[in-house]
């Protein structure tokens, strides 16, 4: 009897206690990706079929949207749009860009033409975008840093260090770049800051620098002194006026011209600063 009656409570117990809940099989993380997958390749196979029967085009479209309908459905719509990398271009310019509203059925998001709109924004060097799903764009973007301001035809240009137009107008805010002038100059601008860095002293000097026959640099020089380099080995060539410099103050004399294109040479030519011509 007490055996029995000790069966009974526990088989009481047992009853009391809720039952698991058990989770349908189509919401499970892991059906929906298999899923999208198994009707988009349904869909691929609809298209195939289309095309090598003679069916026409508008039939494979109507398989294709179908199956995105589908899966639109099962949740693979646009909930969050993802970004890294942006600093220069505002959010707003790069959601229009995408042109991808919240809602949108995500398998229907062309991501090879998004990225080619990215590619194209001013600041955008290279972008990357993805698909998370079943729910999210991801977006990342590596933009171009300033280097220089490029002159030509009287036009300003804002330019990196691979000489790559960056913008056109709205340079109030890089006026204190570096200046190059001429047809050329911006391919060359990085390697002449890299020449000119050697001696970043007198690098604080230099006001704009003209690209000259597409083949060396003439320096404009605060106060109006103008610095020929020559074509080959600027760099030492430069580090040979700096070491001049702090040995005689010749950028405190009353010199219009500094011509380094003679090795192992400084000509000096005098008179008012900013009259010397440069050839």
């Amino acid at each position: 009897m007490m055996f029995a009656r000790e069966k009974k409570q526990k088989e009481k117990e047992r009853g009391a206690q809720p039952r698991p809940r058990v989770r349908p099989v189509w919401r499970r993380g892991w059906v929906l990706p298999i899923s999208a997958a198994l009707i988009m390749g349904i869909a691929g196979g609809g298209g195939w079929w289309a095309i090598s029967s003679g069916q026409m085009t508008r039939g494979v479209e109507q398989v294709r949207w179908a199956a995105i309908s589908t899966t639109a459905q099962m949740g693979f719509r646009v909930k969050e749009v993802m970004v890294s990398g942006r600093q220069q271009t505002s959010r707003k310019t790069l959601i229009d860009t995408l042109n991808i509203a919240r809602g949108a059925p995500i398998l229907a998001f062309d991501i090879a033409a998004a990225k080619l709109r990215v590619d194209a924004l001013p600041w955008v060097r290279t972008a990357t975008v993805e698909r998370m799903l079943p729910d999210t764009i991801l977006v990342s973007i590596n933009e171009r840093e300033p280097l220089a301001l490029w002159q030509l035809d009287n036009k300003l240009h804002l330019i990196d260090a691979e000489g790559a137009v960056i913008l056109t107008d709205g340079l109030e805010n890089y006026a204190d770049l570096l200046m190059v002038v001429g047809e050329g100059a911006q391919a060359r601008a990085a390697e002449l800051i890299a020449t000119l860095g050697v001696e970043p002293d007198l690098m604080t000097h230099v006001r704009a620098a003209t690209w000259v026959g597409d083949r060396r640099w003439n320096l404009h020089l605060k106060g109006g002194i103008g610095v020929r380099l020559p074509e080959d080995n600027p760099a030492a060539a430069w580090s040979r006026l700096a070491q001049y410099h702090r040995n005689h103050q010749v950028l405190d004399k009353n010199v219009t011209v500094l011509d380094l294109r003679i090795p192992d040479r400084l000509i000096v030519k005098t008179g008012p600063k900013g009259s010397g011509q440069e050839t």
